[in-house]
C-alpha cells in the first residue's frame, strides 16, 4: 500500500525528491503521513480537497482487496 501512495504522490508533485511517507499503526487501522515540499501542497490537496479525496479513495479502494482499513494524512 506504501508504494501506491508514493507513486500516486510523485506523479502529482514537481520536487518528487521532497516526498516521505510514514507509516503509523493504530490498532488495525494504517495511516500513512505523507510529507512533501511546501510548494507542491495546492497540487496535492487540490481545489477544495478534491485531488486529496480522490487520493484517499483509491487507497482505501486498494486496502479493501487485502481487508485492511487505511487512512491518508497530508502533512
Amino acid at each position: 500500500m506504501q508504494e501506491l501512495v508514493e507513486n500516486i504522490i510523485r506523479a502529482l508533485v514537481r520536487n518528487p525528491d521532497a516526498v516521505s511517507i510514514s507509516v503509523v499503526h493504530k490498532g488495525n487501522l494504517e495511516i500513512y503521513q505523507v510529507k512533501v515540499d511546501q510548494e507542491d501542497m495546492g497540487k496535492v490537496i487540490g481545489r477544495k480537497g478534491r485531488i486529496a479525496n480522490a487520493i484517499r479513495t483509491v487507497v482505501k479502494a486498494g486496502a479493501l482487496r487485502e481487508n485492511k482499513k487505511v487512512a491518508v494524512d497530508i502533512l
